[in-house]
């Protein structure tokens, strides 16, 4: 009987379209944990800052469930989704007006724990 061994946080209606924040997450997904944070500290990024946050929560959250060393985990689902939007109208020329739409997204990050998978299946 294999037990579930991800662990996962996320971040809802983050301030920030997901356009800027898909970039990022391509580069940590399939990495461990500690060289993602290593890779996102040196990110000039606003994104960036807020994926830390929520790669380290990750990783709090799998040490609070018993995980011994949280760095060793591997980021197996590194997803942002679209979240609402605000919309505005900016008035334009001749009585028109245009859409504005103020995006947010949905960050979530899933680690998972390979060295106790391993350990389940000797």
């Amino acid at each position: 009987m294999s037990t579930i061994t991800e662990y996962t946080a996320s971040h809802r209606f983050a301030r920030i379209s997901v356009r800027k924040v898909r970039p990022l997450l391509d580069l940590i997904r399939g990495k461990y944990a500690d060289d993602a944070i290593d890779i996102l500290k040196y990110m000039p990024h606003r994104g960036a800052r807020m994926i830390e946050q929520v790669l380290k929560s990750a990783m709090a959250n799998a040490e609070d469930r018993g995980v011994r060393n949280a760095g060793d985990l591997v980021v197996t689902d590194a997803r942002g989704d679209g979240g609402p939007m605000f919309k505005r109208l900016m008035p334009r020329a001749r009585g028109m007006a245009y859409m504005i739409r103020r995006r947010s997204a949905h960050i979530v990050i899933g680690l998972e724990d390979f060295a106790a998978k391993a350990g389940d299946e000797d």
